[in-house]
């Protein structure tokens, strides 16, 4: 994130330099993006080391949301960025300026749009693999600027070739809708993150890695949530275990319930258990070796899936399974 932003301060000087030398409205929207990505970055840059700060009293489960906020005002520059790319567009169908250079200007945009996509790229390969948001963010940013870029280097090539000048002023008002766009799409999942809307990628992870793992004596699993505070998750859930189990037993097969899940991920998970008893009904799908109290034959495993694990309420055997 210190290289991007290192990269985005110089690029911003260069886009500058070819709206100087070309007055092309396009290129004015592209180096006005640019601004965005040196306040962005420097903000995920600060954010980053906020996230990775250990937890505290006042911090319970750590710092890790504070990338959520990083990647909601970047959104927001976005947005802004587009807004005022409008209204420059807007007043050059009224004041039309006269283009010069866009040989120079285009060799300038040419070049910040290659490093562009290079910095995106490595952003947002090291964010997923760190799953940090901040990273992707910036990172999907930076590409969403080089596509950008391309569409800018292609229009002002064509109005270099047509002598079509109000072709300029109509590329950056479409560039405009499609950066407004990109930043609405940030601001919405920043806010879907901070109001712990359900991950679907991360649920899937949580139900196939107990899936792969899952051991005879973990009878249930229901009324299963993630919580994700930036790379860090917090998984809370019921586990359903013998209700003749003394306190040892329970404690036991949680932590060993609990130990399948860290050994799943990365990044650090913190996990709740609530040891539910078993019931007369789940002995249809109850593997438990020798059990002393059964009083049903078992027929078939609970299937456990990502829209059935987050019930709160125990799995049972339809009664056609068991004629």
């Amino acid at each position: 994130m210190a290289l991007s932003l290192l990269v985005g301060t110089i690029l911003l000087v260069l886009k500058f330099t070819a709206f100087f030398l070309t007055n092309s409205t396009a290129i004015l929207t592209d180096a006005l993006e640019s601004i965005v990505n040196v306040i962005a970055s420097g903000f995920a840059l600060y954010s980053l080391y906020i996230a990775g700060q250990p937890r505290d009293l006042n911090h319970p489960y750590g710092h890790g949301k504070v990338e959520y906020l990083s990647s909601g005002f970047e959104g927001a520059l976005i947005l802004s960025a587009g807004l005022v790319i409008i209204y420059e567009a807007v007043v050059s169908f009224f004041e039309p300026t006269t283009l010069t250079d866009l040989g120079w200007g285009l060799a300038l945009i040419a070049s910040t749009t290659a490093a562009n996509a290079l910095m995106g790229y490595a952003l947002t390969k090291q964010g997923k693999q760190a799953d940090s948001l901040a990273l992707v963010a910036d990172g999907k940013h930076l590409l969403v600027d080089s596509v950008s870029s391309v569409v800018v280097i292609v229009g002002v090539g064509l109005v270099w070739f047509t002598g079509w000048m109000w072709l300029d002023r109509v590329l950056a008002l479409a560039l405009s809708l499609f950066i407004i766009y990109n930043g609405w799409s940030l601001v919405r999942e920043s806010v879907g993150r901070l109001l712990d809307e359900t991950d679907m990628p991360t649920i899937d992870k949580v139900v196939t890695v107990l899936a792969e793992n899952r051991h005879r004596n973990w009878i249930d699993v229901h009324n299963l949530r993630v919580q994700k505070y930036g790379a860090d998750l917090h998984i809370d859930c019921h586990l359903t275990l013998p209700y003749y189990w003394d306190l040892l037993n329970t404690h036991d097969e949680v932590h060993r319930f609990e130990e399948t899940l860290q050994q799943g991920f990365s990044s650090e998970v913190e996990i709740f258990v609530h040891a539910d008893p078993c019931l007369e009904e789940c002995c249809h799908y109850c593997r438990v070796a020798n059990c002393p109290v059964r009083v049903h034959e078992f027929v078939r495993d609970i299937v456990w899936t990502a829209e059935n694990l987050p019930l709160n309420q125990k799995h049972f055997v339809p009664l056609g399974d068991l004629e």
